[in-house]
């Protein structure tokens, strides 16, 4: 192995997330946010995010997913305490969307589109893409103007946890 190769990922801390384009492929990070990452397992495993929609997407910024309904308001029903970090909001971080509260996350994430500092702090981070973010960058988009709502959006085909998918 050379100097240069990444680490092995731990395919209990690695989520497969298919899209129409590929596969996105997230690194947990338990050493940030343990009991989001535990959730989000747990949520995955249930298939709770199979064929849910990228519903709020502006370029340049972010993708966000995550919720039942499709237009913001929904989720799993059970919100997650804040587990906020020092880590940055970088290209291909995921981190919990939420409400005006900290402790109001719930199920819906979103993955950063490049570095988005003024969420550092605020956002508690649970992952990182650590390839496939050509396909995070074909999600269909909204605009600025209407705060990225999406019509007609790009879809989750299935995210798994990669100790559960079969070789």
């Amino acid at each position: 192995m050379s100097a240069s190769a990444a680490p092995a990922l731990d395919p209990e801390n690695t989520i497969y997330l298919d899209l129409p384009a590929g596969r996105v492929v997230i690194q947990l990070r338990p050493d940030l946010a343990p009991n989001h990452v535990a959730r989000i397992k747990e949520l995955t495993r249930k298939g709770f995010y199979d064929g849910l929609s990228f519903h709020r997407v502006i370029p340049g910024f972010m993708a966000q997913t995550g919720d039942p309904r499709g237009d913001g308001t929904g989720g799993s029903g059970q919100k997650l305490k804040a587990e906020f970090s020092h880590e940055h909001h970088v290209r291909g971080t995921v981190s919990m969307a939420r409400a005006a509260s900290p402790d109001s996350a719930d199920s819906q994430f979103f993955i950063c589109f490049a570095p988005a500092s003024f969420l550092d702090g605020q956002y508690t981070i649970w992952g990182q893409v650590v390839s496939g973010m050509e396909y995070v960058d074909q999600i269909k988009a909204g605009t600025q103007a209407n705060n990225g709502a999406v019509s007609d959006p790009t879809k989750i085909v299935r995210m798994r946890v990669a100790a559960d998918v079969k070789k």
